[in-house]
């Protein structure tokens, strides 16, 4: 994420889980001195991260891995300085930026033309260069607004026909006129999902019960391309062009020129794609192609069982690969909170099946 970025999720659903609810963000502030609300700046978010670190798992080895694979007593784990150990049980939580899903038409355009928003970490290289940017979600309507005003000449361009903000008035006055007592009947503290489907995305146990079919319309109802809010004042001197589908890409000389199906055209420096991330757990460079294929997939996605265990025994996976299973919340920070706990029962032979 580029600095300047700033969450979009509320306060309760930014912080990590931990057993004794004493490393919290309330926690990290006073100890740091850092005073912040939200939205919370990505920047004491990673500090935060950190600090949890510190505190909870102070002699954390940092080294790569780079290969699991299956093994003669459950799995063989090598690192980058050739290292390599026995382990019955592996829990794979490595976020999402293998994911980075770029459209095929930008396959074959140079880097130097075209780059995914997750790989930038400074937007100040763009300052007086003509800029597209792919997508309607937050991604993409943040970094707009960040590199507007970093000094690009930056335009929107998106397939969806409107642009889904978050926190309208209708949630306004359900948070902040109706009372406490109303935002706790419709909203969960996890902070996924609209009025009434957030208290159901907040327990995957429950929403695995459901029909698949079922599973599935939620999960695209809870979980849709939006932007925040506050990102409307920052956004109104961008154009921002809708119903934008992409109809080819070539390079003319050291530019891009990106065609739509309704026969406009753009021709900018730089394409920045807010395009989001594809699961597929195959495009984890670490696990063994062979431990791959064993691994029961749907589009992708590894079906899991209770813990988040995978159906090779003892291999789980956590953060967004489990959304197939345990449905949105999985992507989210503030999934922590059921994961922990959901692999710790099993882990300890107290899961149900």
């Amino acid at each position: 994420m580029p600095k300047g970025m700033l969450l979009r999720s509320n306060w309760t659903a930014t912080r990590l889980a931990d057993p004794m609810q004493s490393l919290t963000l309330e926690a990290f502030q006073q100890a740091s001195g850092a005073h912040f609300s939200t939205p919370v700046p990505l920047e004491r978010f990673v500090q935060y991260g950190q600090w949890y670190q510190r505190q909870a798992i102070p002699d954390l080895d940092q080294r790569e891995i780079v290969r699991v694979e299956t093994g003669p007593n459950g799995f063989r784990v090598t690192l980058g300085d050739g290292e390599a150990f026995q382990s019955r049980r592996v829990v794979v939580a490595v976020g999402i930026q293998s994911f980075a899903w770029r459209p095929s038409e930008f396959d074959n355009l140079d880097a130097s033309l075209a780059s995914h928003a997750s790989e930038h970490r400074d937007f100040a290289r763009f300052s007086g260069r003509r800029v597209l940017v792919i997508g309607s979600g937050q991604s993409a309507l943040e970094s707009a607004a960040l590199l507007n005003e970093a000094g690009a000449d930056v335009e929107v361009a998106a397939r969806a026909h409107q642009i889904q903000w978050l926190q309208g008035w209708a949630s306004k006055t359900l948070h902040h006129r109706l009372g406490g007592f109303v935002r706790n009947l419709l909203y969960a503290p996890t902070d996924v999902g609209p009025a009434g489907i957030s208290q159901l995305m907040a327990r995957p146990d429950l929403l695995r019960k459901l029909p698949r079919a079922l599973q599935d319309k939620l999960r695209k109802r809870a979980v849709r391309p939006a932007g925040a809010r506050w990102l409307v004042k920052r956004l109104e001197k961008i154009p921002i062009r809708l119903g934008r589908s992409i109809a080819s890409v070539t390079t003319v000389g050291e530019q891009a020129k990106v065609r739509f199906e309704d026969g406009s055209e753009r021709i900018v420096q730089h394409v920045v794609l807010g395009t989001g991330y594809r699961v597929d757990i195959s495009k984890y460079a670490f696990l063994a192609p062979a431990l791959v294929d064993s691994v029961q997939r749907v589009n992708g996605y590894p079906v899991l069982q209770a813990g988040l265990e995978t159906s090779i025994p003892g291999l789980h996976i956590l953060g967004a690969p489990a959304a197939w299973s345990f449905g949105p919340l999985m992507q989210f920070v503030s999934g922590t909170h059921f994961a922990s706990r959901a692999l710790t029962r099993r882990i300890a032979g107290n899961a149900a099946t």
